[in-house]
Order: C-alpha cells, then structure tokens, then sequence
C-alpha cells in the first residue's frame, strides 16, 4: 500500500490511496483543473481512480468530487447525513453510494471502515483502509475532539494522516473574529497541536511506519510550533511527514 496527499488545508484537501489494481481518493476539495495537475504531479491520471470517499460536505473537502466523478466516471462514497447536505448540489450522472457510518465496506482490493467524528457537518467520518495484507492507513481530520471511539478505530495504524489544525494561541490572539474562533476551538471543530499530541501518547504506534500531520491552518498554526509538538514525543512514532497546503506529501510506502 502507497499513499500521498495532494495537499491539506483550508483551501483544500484530497489523499489518494494506490494498492494493488485500487486507487481512491479521500475527498476532493480542489478544482478539476488543479486536482488533474496535481495528479500528475503522483503519476496518476484520474481516469485510473475507482472512487473518491466523501468524509464530510464542507467545501474544502468536496468542491471538486462531484465534477471530478461525472467527467472520469467515478463511484462516490458518502453518509447520508452528508448526501442531504448536498440536497441543492445536482448528484446526477454519479455512482453514489451511501454508506453506513458503522459499517465496513469494500472497494476492490481495499476494506474501509468509516468511523463518525465529532464535527460541525452533517454526518462526519473519517476512514481507516486496509489491504489484503491487513496493513492499514488511517486518514483522521476535522474533528474537534478525541473520543474513544476515535482512539478504538485509529489504534495500532501502519500508516496516519492527522489533523494539527491549530496552536491555541495563534488561534486565540489571531484576526478571526470570535465566533469563527469558537467555532474552531470547539468540540465540534478541529484539532490543536496539543489534542493531537495527546492522541499520539495514547494510541499504540509500535507498529506505525508513516506519520503525516496536516490540515496546519495557515493563519493559526505553523510548521515550527507543529515540529516542537511532536519533538516531545519520548519516541517518534515512524517516520513523519508535513502535509503543505501547496505540496501535499508525495507516495509513502507501507510494507
């Protein structure tokens, strides 16, 4: 299993997942254009995805699933709860496929289990995806709080992509206005680098080969406070990546 991210942040978000004759997308939030090119930018023409799995409606997430899906014929995954959000969003000339937030499905050679986060959406989840060699990636962004339910699915990943949204002082003595503030320091908003630390400290990682931290907000966090974060981390756990808004993460491998 192989895995990239085509960059993390507010201004957009997709990872692809590449395992035997099994490629998908986790979310899309960027234009056609720039999905297509950032695609190539990994040596994957859209064309060669099978489906792209929604995690939520927010539209750094989403903007471009649904063109992406009509112009290369892709399958689309998404809860109900986010499906209704989309209620004004013409849906037709998809393959949408509606997914139970607690159930396992299975998408070629990959099973993926949603997992339902705490989050200011409709119906939320994040994805854990395993090959046939039960070797799993985790993808956990956009939530505002750990839960144990969190901790149960993510544990004991060989591969994580986490969300160090926010330092809570930027956040706090920064320019966003109150309420959008509360919103994102909330339990139903995002991460900050020390929930994300606290994470890290408990979930098993023996086994964790790649760590990816991302969705860094641009305006209320930066790389620095995110590296000393995860410098007092008694072990590092695998080998940790950055994911840039600009540049993603190129493929990492899982074995």
């Amino acid at each position: 299993m192989r895995f990239a991210s085509l960059g993390s942040g507010s201004r957009g978000n997709a990872t692809v997942v590449d395992v035997g004759s099994t490629r998908v997308l986790i979310d899309c939030g960027f234009s056609i254009k720039e999905t297509e090119r950032r695609l190539e930018r990994l040596g994957i023409h859209p064309s060669r995805l099978n489906a792209i799995l929604v995690t939520h409606e927010h539209s750094d997430h989403i903007r471009g699933v649904i063109p992406l899906a009509r112009k290369h014929d892709l399958a689309v995954y998404m809860t109900a709860g986010t499906h209704r959000a989309l209620s004004s969003t013409p849906l037709t000339g998809i393959h949408l496929n509606l997914i139970d937030s607690q159930s396992e499905f299975v998408i070629g050679d990959l099973a993926v289990t949603p997992v339902a986060v705490p989050h200011d959406a409709r119906e939320p989840v994040q994805y854990v995806v395993r090959d046939s060699d039960n070797l799993s990636l985790g993808v956990l962004t956009d939530l505002g709080s750990i839960t144990a339910h969190v901790i149960q699915r993510f544990n004991r990943c060989d591969g994580l992509f986490l969300e160090c949204n926010h330092d809570i002082t930027m956040l706090a003595n920064g320019a966003y206005p109150p309420s959008l503030k509360r919103r994102i320091a909330g339990a139903w908003g995002h991460l900050n680098n020390h929930q994300s630390y606290d994470f890290l400290k408990n979930i098993q990682t023996s086994q964790l080969q790649q760590l990816v931290l991302g969705h860094i907000s641009e305006q209320n966090n930066s790389l620095e406070a995110v590296q000393a974060m995860m410098g007092n981390l008694s072990s590092h756990p695998g080998s940790v990546h950055y994911a840039c808004q600009d540049d993603g993460v190129d493929w990492l491998q899982l074995s």
